[in-house]
């Protein structure tokens, strides 16, 4: 009875499988480009070609599009004179590519199909166009539909340069890290990682109706020669080929697979003749067509390769591979030799004509199914732009950020945290100079950058070793010499030895951009506390690794292939991101990037060729993601020092929120600030003052009945212009010691002059908003009431240092060189010079440049970190620094009913007695807030858009009188343009 149930068991098993095998060939005979049943066009075609011809249309020749008239006119030769079917292009450029396809079109019977080998996209033969990762980085990659959308895009882009068929993509199985052909260009060591990321390719084109040709059939693999120069043998058991190396393109097939490509390998298994599997009949028929059912088109790989063309006679070995099953044979050495070898194969009965016109009917129906029925030229018009879509550029980064992968994070190192507490060094092993990994990293905190070239001696290393003694954070950036990530180590003896020695330093992270082979070439790499595997050296690689670090984006990438014995296939841990800035496009976070830029750049050229600023600083994030960084113009009229973003600007009154504001909240968390104190509660001098019993909530709000400014210099003059004997000197000493400017030192009590001015000033009459500085000018006495350092370090310790805001500073000629800052003013009121890298408001410079009302200077990208913070309502890189409660009552309306709109310390929507808001884009909420500053400056920070923006310039130069700026609204009209992008991102969906 026992047996009776087994063997009915074992019977339904086998109907099933059998069943399901069945229904896999039978999805599996027909691609879907053979599957149109109207063939009108394809009989109509075949009825204007002679033998001659048709068998033309079995031959794809090479193309350039940077070779000249010459190569041109030889291909027009071809196409006249021989019939042939189709191109294949190689080197070149986009819009010279179209154009020559349009004329080749032009002058052929039958529209040509055009081909490319576009493995990662037209940047592998066209110049100014994209270059995805290599099929190996994507095989790190764990969502296989980003590899759907890259097949999408790249059939996009192929179709825009007038291309039908992408020889792509490659679907061996890499198990062997020698192999010198397919390497990197492998998904990786596994068969379903392989056939996976290889159907979700493959799928993305067709449904775009490109023609994908999975390759290098039966199986690249596994070989240690490449076949351009020799023929590779394979000499594996036929279970273990059906196994491994044919299981991927078994499983495209049964996806619906339109094109194979044949590889020229000796493969005894297969066929024991020795005959390159391109020629084998047993191999291209009897396996690919027969056993395994394909019945779309079979390319040849190029006909040219010495592993085919040995003891071969161009021609014959062309007939040859038609004669093995193949369709198309591509790059033959002789067109007409080809044609007359197959004329004789017909004639002698090795083919018959029935064969010859079903492959004909077969490289028609393509041209059918890819529109070729209907030609059309194609535009160059706009073309490099096209194929550098925003789409196409983000689509870029999601995949390398995607394929990224952390092998080794010792303690949790990473994401960095305590920026405050360590002192970062990189080091790019394999550069000469600066690295856009180590320009990326600065972008975090200050990160001093070393290079390290691949030849450098022990002597060189030596130096930097002592140099490095000072850092307590490494980061060590392995670069790759090389076009392509080969897996070869060409570093120096002592190069390689420095890189064991650091990377058994417990603080030692190791950033690797060469292909992951090489890691089993370098001593103790594996012992680094951080390890991150990029796959290539690409300026996309290095920024985005550079996010990763520092929690910018994430990291869930796995290893597609085995290292030695350091580490296994699918190795990799998960790292969350989204705790600090990313940097990315602004499709990323809906918004529309020719709106953002064009609109941004079309307003700040407008204001500078009005002369309303010489350049400036343009940030903008949303999500806290920076979609928009760019610099403009230049440090003054007359100079030809061009901005950078690195440079600092005088922040002047966004130097309250930036300092007074965010004491007072931090304290105020600390309960040590009362909203209803008053000044008398931290300065004693005021208990008897006019303003001992006003709220610092009414004066944080401007409503204080305080006087708008007092010219505090012009009260150091006497009637006759010079200055009060005690006043000013030109020399410094310990009764002048606060530098105005060169030989012009301030008496040391004149601070308390100042604070004495603001005490016994009389108050307005009337409670209404009246913008006052006097309350951020005592602000750093108020806050030293409270705290044990002095103002300035409090704020380095409590915000911008942890913040990695590391440029944010006051008196910044003490930590940069001029050339860094950007001038303002040429002071004819006070100093008599020009301004440059000391504060521009006279009262700040009198107080020695540290005031809470104006002093600080940063670039955007710094004093985007703590308006980040702000809008994070308190928290940024995984700290709070400010308690949300407080950060969204000091951040909100006072007294709505009123006419005062403002917050504490900051500034909100302002609309006019006729409901026009001038201080802000109109489409900004009402939840938003910000501040502007006299020199040009203004950040604004919207929660409900989850939107930052920061504008910093220096209107003022080379005079204050210069209103231009704020007659043409630049500021807010460049806000106004960030919402519009958002409209054109919403309408975009």
């Amino acid at each position: 009875m026992i047996r009776k149930t087994i063997s009915f068991i074992l019977t339904f098993i086998f109907l099933i499988v059998s069943t399901t095998l069945k229904a896999q060939q039978e999805s599996a005979k027909k691609p879907q480009f053979l599957q149109y049943e109207n063939n009108t066009w394809v009989d109509s075609i075949m009825k204007t070609l002679s033998v001659e011809e048709k068998i033309a249309q079995l031959i794809m020749v090479r193309a350039y599009s940077n070779k000249g008239d010459d190569h041109k006119q030889a291909l027009l030769k071809l196409i006249e004179e021989q019939k042939i079917g189709g191109l294949i292009f190689f080197q070149g450029d986009p819009k010279s590519q179209v154009q020559l396809m349009n004329d080749y079109q032009n002058a052929s019977k039958v529209p040509l199909l055009g081909a490319m080998d576009a493995e990662w996209g037209l940047g592998m033969r066209l110049d100014h166009t994209i270059s995805y990762p290599f099929q190996m980085a994507l095989g790190a990659i764990q969502d296989d539909a980003l590899l759907y959308d890259m097949g999408v895009e790249v059939a996009r882009q192929l179709k825009r340069t007038g291309i039908h068929i992408n020889f792509a993509p490659v679907v061996d199985v890499n198990n062997n890290a020698n192999n010198p052909v397919i390497n990197y260009r492998s998904f990786g060591e596994n068969k379903n990682n392989v056939a996976n990321k290889a159907s979700a390719y493959m799928r993305g084109m067709q449904d775009q109706l490109v023609l994908t040709t999975a390759k290098h059939f039966p199986g690249h693999g596994d070989t240690d020669v490449d076949s351009h120069y020799a023929l590779p043998q394979i000499n594996h058991s036929l279970q273990r080929l059906d196994t491994l190396e044919l299981f991927p393109f078994q499983k495209l097939i049964a996806a619906g697979l339109g094109g194979v490509m044949v590889a020229h390998l000796n493969i005894p298994a297969l066929d024991s003749t020795g005959v390159p599997s391109t020629l084998s009949k047993p191999i291209v028929t009897d396996l690919l067509k027969d056993q395994m059912g394909f019945e779309g088109l079979i390319i040849t790989d190029a006909m040219t390769m010495k592993a085919v063309t040995q003891g071969h006679s161009p021609g014959v070995v062309d007939r040859d591979a038609i004669l093995a099953g193949n369709d198309v044979v591509e790059l033959v050495e002789s067109v007409p030799s080809t044609i007359l070898e197959l004329k004789k194969a017909l004639k002698n009965g090795l083919i018959s004509q029935e064969e010859i016109d079903r492959r004909v009917r077969k490289v028609l129906a393509v041209k059918q199914w890819v529109g070729l029925d209907a030609y059309t030229a194609v535009n160059p018009e706009h073309i490099v732009a096209d194929v550098n879509s925003a789409e196409a550029q983000l689509l870029h980064q999601k995949l390398v950020a995607a394929s990224l992968t952390v092998l080794k994070n010792d303690n949790h190192l990473l994401p960095f945290q305590q920026l405050d507490e360590v002192k970062f060094a990189s080091i790019s092993i394999s550069a000469s100079s600066e690295t856009p990994f180590q320009k990326s990293l600065k972008l975090y905190t200050k990160v001093d950058a070393y290079q390290v070239p691949m030849e450098a001696t022990s002597e060189d290393i030596l130096k930097l070793k002592d140099q490095l003694k000072a850092y307590d954070q490494l980061i060590i950036g392995i670069h790759d010499d090389s076009q392509r990530p080969s897996n070869s180590l060409k570093f120096s003896t002592a190069v390689q030895v420095f890189i064991s020695e650091l990377s058994q330093n417990n603080q030692s992270i190791v950033a690797f951009f060469k292909n992951p082979y090489v890691l089993d070439k370098l001593e103790n790499v594996e012992k680094a506390a951080g390890l991150i595997v990029a796959y290539q050296d690409s300026k996309q690689s290095q920024e985005l690794t550079a996010q990763l670090l520092f929690g910018g984006i994430g990291a869930s990438g796995k290893l597609p292939v085995s290292i030695g014995e350091k580490f296994k296939y699918g190795d990799g841990l998960d790292l969350e991101g989204g705790i600090r800035f990313s940097y990315t496009l602004p499709e990323a976070v809906g918004m529309d990037s020719d709106i953002l830029r064009r609109g941004i750049d079309s307003l700040m050229q407008q204001a500078m060729d009005l002369k309303a600023i010489p350049g400036g600083q343009i940030l903008v994030a949303k999500n806290q993601k920076v979609v928009f960084h760019k610099a403009y113009g230049l440090h003054t009229y007359s100079d030809t020092i061009k901005v950078k973003t690195e440079d600092l600007y005088d922040l002047a009154s966004v130097t309250k929120i930036s300092s007074a504001m965010a004491a007072v909240m931090k304290l105020y968390d600390e309960q040590k600030f009362d909203l209803d104190g008053t000044l008398a509660d931290h300065l004693p001098s005021f208990k008897n003052s006019n303003k001992a019993a006003i709220s610092f909530r009414d004066i944080l709000t401007h409503q204080a009945r305080f006087q708008p400014w007092i010219p505090f210099y012009k009260n150091m003059y006497r009637n006759n212009g010079s200055y009060k004997w005690w006043t000013i000197k030109k020399d410094s000493s310990v009764q002048y010691p606060v530098k105005i400017a060169k030989n012009m030192f301030l008496h040391r009590n004149y601070e308390d002059k100042i604070v004495k001015a603001i005490r016994t000033s009389p108050l307005l009459d009337k409670k209404a908003y009246v913008y006052s500085d006097f309350f951020f000018i005592l602000a750093p006495r108020v806050v030293e009431s409270m705290v044990p350092d002095d103002f300035s370090s409090y704020l380095q310790r409590s915000f911008y240092q942890p913040l990695g805001a590391t440029s944010i500073t006051y008196n910044p000629m003490t930590k940069y060189a001029l050339k860094d800052i950007v001038p303002t003013e040429n002071d004819f009121y006070f100093r008599h010079i020009p301004i440059h890298g000391t504060v521009h408001d006279e009262g700040a410079i009198m107080l020695g440049g540290v005031s809470g009302h104006a002093g600080l200077f940063a670039n955007a990208n710094d004093l985007a970190k703590l308006m980040q913070m702000y809008l994070n309502m308190g928290t940024y890189g995984g700290k709070r620094y400010i308690e949300e409660a407080t950060f969204q009552n000091f951040s909100k309306t006072q007294f709505p009913e009123s006419d005062n709109k403002r917050a504490l310390g900051f500034d909100k929507r302002r609309p006019n007695k006729a409901g026009i808001v001038n201080n802000t884009a109109a489409d900004a909420s009402e939840s938003s807030f910000g501040h502007t500053g006299f020199t040009g400056t203004m950040v604004w920070m919207d929660p409900e858009a989850d939107l930052l923006y920061i504008f910093l310039s220096n209107r003022v130069s080379p005079t204050r009188d210069n209103v231009r700026l704020y007659n043409l609204n630049t500021r807010t009209e460049i806000q106004q343009v960030l919402y519009e992008a958002i409209k054109g991102g919403e309408k975009k969906e």
